[in-house]
């Protein structure tokens, strides 16, 4: 077939034209340019969250091992940066998740967090009864903590429900509760992005002990607790936690049980609580020597290998804990499954995408 001059000058203009705005593997000239149109990334920071910068920092006790424990010797580590949130879960949060999985059954997230549930306790969940029995906070540990000879039933009726507890950090969940929380957490926060046509985030989670840890010092090394100075009282004679400072004392600080999520000065990286009030659930299956012996120098977690450990990290001590346990280098465990009434939880999130101390 023969073709004009013209017919040849408008097909070798329509080739160029075509080559130009990317058709196949002539749309790079040839060259690896990566696939064209990727979303970007815009790192976001979840509301209520702050951001800890990626460094290196001496992990371990800084206060006297009176307990001869030795399970927390000084050792440097380099921390990648993350989201932590800002208080303790309270219980107000809480309910959300609660009011999303288990009251609004019908919520597509509900099966989801079920059969997360079904996984971590690695156990068949047989009926409703037994997954509300795991999600929603066990009550009667303001009982149980005590023994049969304190008057605690207003906590029991009324500290996850009432308007009064809102603001106050939930306690009654277990380490497999706490991951639940994040799982739906996860999903919750990375649907609303979908919907806007932007890429997820990763799972939020608990903080591994070293993050725990890293975040708690608020940028500072060889602290003993997340404030400067090795008292916890300021100069004025204020309390700077909620713990126990006595005998029998508990409202030397102002609160004869947990306080409200923002109740004392945080800390340089902007943190309520990371000592007392509640303890806090880490990622980390607790081991005496797991940090030490086993975990990397680099961004360490420790899990039993032969996953037969059923101890969890807790840090930073509670409101019924005496000042031994606000030291941020301080080591405590709690079985998984168990609840208490000084025990919380609070997530985190990984920082993608950025390498490098941000500063």
């Amino acid at each position: 077939m023969r073709m004009g001059g013209k017919s040849i000058l408008v097909a070798a203009v329509g080739a160029f034209l075509l080559t130009a705005c990317g058709g196949g593997a002539t749309g790079a000239r040839g060259e690896l340019t990566g696939v064209k149109n990727r979303p970007k990334w815009d790192n976001p920071l979840p509301y209520g969250m702050v951001t800890i910068p990626a460094g290196t920092f001496h992990m371990g006790n800084n206060e006297q091992d009176v307990n001869y424990s030795q399970n927390a010797r000084i050792r440097q580590i380099t921390m990648s940066s993350f989201h932590i949130d800002d208080t303790e879960i309270s219980n107000n949060e809480y309910r959300q998740f609660v009011d999303e999985v288990v009251a609004g059954s019908e919520n597509a997230f509900a099966d989801s967090v079920f059969q997360f549930m079904e996984r971590y306790y690695g156990k068949k969940i047989n009926n409703q009864e037994e997954y509300l029995k795991l999600v929603y906070p066990d009550t009667q540990v303001w009982n149980r903590d005590f023994g049969n000879f304190v008057y605690n039933e207003p906590l029991v009726e009324n500290y996850y429900w009432h308007p009064a507890f809102d603001d106050y950090p939930v306690v009654g969940v277990n380490w497999y509760a706490a991951q639940a929380f994040c799982y739906w957490r996860t999903l919750f926060y990375n649907a609303y992005r979908a919907s806007r046509e932007l890429p997820p985030v990763p799972r939020f989670r608990l903080p591994t002990e070293a993050e725990w840890e890293y975040a708690a010092r608020g940028g500072y090394e060889h602290k003993i607790y997340p404030w400067l100075g090795p008292y916890t009282r300021n100069s004025k004679g204020c309390p700077l936690a909620n713990f126990k400072p006595g005998r029998g004392d508990y409202i030397a600080d102002g609160f004869e049980y947990t306080a409200p999520v923002k109740s004392y000065f945080p800390n340089d990286y902007g943190l309520y609580h990371m000592v007392g009030n509640v303890a806090e659930w880490c990622e980390d299956d607790f081991e005496e020597t797991g940090p030490i012996a086993y975990a990397h120098d680099i961004n360490p977690v420790y899990r039993d290998p032969r996953k037969q450990n059923r101890r969890r990290v807790v840090r930073g001590g509670g409101w019924n804990d005496v000042a031994y346990f606000l030291s941020v280098g301080t080591r405590d465990y709690e079985y998984a499954d168990t609840t208490k009434s000084h025990i919380g939880f609070r997530c985190a999130l990984s920082v993608i995408g950025r390498s490098g101390a941000m500063r």
